[in-house]
């Protein structure tokens, strides 16, 4: 029997039902794929994309972060994750006063407390744990931060799924893409309008207050612009991310049960369960850059000029870098290698403490919820997106 020719293609059904048997297959065959067609470049290997996501000198963010926007060179919209220094290096200096390890634990009364609240109001008979857990509080713990007012917080998740979801072959935005964008954006804008003449405790006026070096290097303050790109950003990643971990975690959990009674009977393996998630079923797939001159990694040369995924989502699965890559085990040697899940290098993410502390408060009541349970595999519904992987649905029966 012959095997089928190795396609990778970001938008192809086969990829967003399964993205790890492809990734197998472009570790082992094409580490440095190379796509005629649509005419990109893809690093799967931990050793390459490593490199690759720590030497932004060479492959530059500025133009994007998905094939769309890469090949078109246009960005939406003024955001850190679409800079590369100096301009980053202000921006993200600022940016990290607001997720200090101080202002993080300061929310953890805050995720408890939601966490709570939807598990309270969940039904253990018919409970989707996307939809009725790990959808609705990532985003309100995100949008309180940053000083949205409640009626509009579950809102932005729906702008967001509207804005990433990707048919199969679409790789540009279509007008409802870039409908969902303009209603975040122009939402964004028009609250920071709002703190601008009403200052509150909140990101918003906190960034409106705040000032970077400008191009001479005199101080200056933000515009309306970058504090919408960011306040837009971050509702984004700080909703994303923890929704679709929690819902992927529950699934594994589900197709290992010995791991999930590791955590039954020890409550301190918690933390090294939220690592293997990320490592395992990390939520972010890939990030494209643009490369900027020929560049040696390991596994060969990328041209110049090109769109490059760096499939961290890949990486973290290559055995060549962790012992039984392809293996789920909360115990595993975590020195080993990097961990990819949340980015590597000047654009790991900025929020990445509090995913994982929402992560693993969800997890701690969820052993308490449903000790036992079982998942309705049949039901599961995973996304199409851009970038993200995960699951829309995750039906679940809590065992008496």
């Amino acid at each position: 029997m012959t095997t089928p020719r190795l396609v990778f293609n970001p938008v192809s059904q086969d990829y967003f039902d399964n993205p790890y048997e492809i990734y197998r297959r472009m570790r082992d065959e094409a580490p440095l794929y190379y796509d005629e067609e649509e005419d990109f470049y893809a690093l799967t290997r931990h050793a390459d994309v490593a490199a690759a996501f720590k030497d932004h000198e060479a492959f530059s963010s500025a133009r994007g972060c998905d094939l769309g926007m890469v090949r078109s060179g246009e960005v939406p919209q003024k955001s850190i994750i679409f800079m590369d220094p100096p301009d980053h290096r202000h921006m993200r200096s600022l940016l990290n006063k607001a997720f200090t390890p101080r202002a993080i634990q300061s929310q953890r009364e805050t995720v408890v407390e939601l966490v709570r609240h939807y598990l309270a109001e969940a039904d253990p008979d018919h409970f989707d744990v996307v939809q009725d857990f790990s959808g609705p509080f990532p985003v309100e713990v995100i949008t309180r931060m940053a000083g949205v007012p409640e009626d509009f917080r579950q809102q932005v998740r729906h702008w967001i799924d509207t804005s990433l979801h990707r048919k199969p072959g679409q790789i540009d935005m279509d007008d409802e893409n870039m409908q969902a964008t303009i209603d975040s954006g122009m939402y964004y804008y028009g609250l920071v309008q709002e703190r601008r003449k009403n200052p509150q405790d909140d990101m918003i006026s906190r960034l409106i207050a705040a000032e970077i070096p400008g191009e001479d290097g005199s101080l200056r303050k933000l515009d309306d612009i970058e504090i919408t790109g960011f306040t837009t950003l971050l509702g984004g990643a700080g909703a994303e991310t923890v929704t679709k971990l929690v819902g992927s975690a529950v699934v594994e959990f589900a197709r290992h049960p010995e791991q999930w009674q590791k955590l039954l009977e020890d409550r301190s393996k918690i933390p090294d369960a939220v690592e293997e998630l990320l490592r395992y079923v990390g939520p972010v797939q890939y990030n494209v850059r643009y490369s900027l001159k020929d560049v040696e990694l390991p596994s060969g040369a990328v041209p110049a000029h090109k769109p490059v995924f760096l499939m961290g989502a890949a990486a973290n699965r290559d055995p060549r870098a962790f012992d039984n890559g392809e293996t789920f085990d909360i115990d595993r040697d975590r020195t080993q290698a990097q961990n990819l899940g949340l980015g590597y290098g000047i654009h790991s993410c900025l929020g990445a403490a509090l995913a994982r502390m929402e992560t693993a408060i969800a997890l701690e009541h969820l052993l308490d919820f449903m000790p036992r349970f079982e998942v309705d595999f049949d039901g599961l519904a995973r996304v199409s997106m851009q970038n993200v992987a995960g699951y829309h649905h995750v039906p679940v029966t809590v065992l008496r």
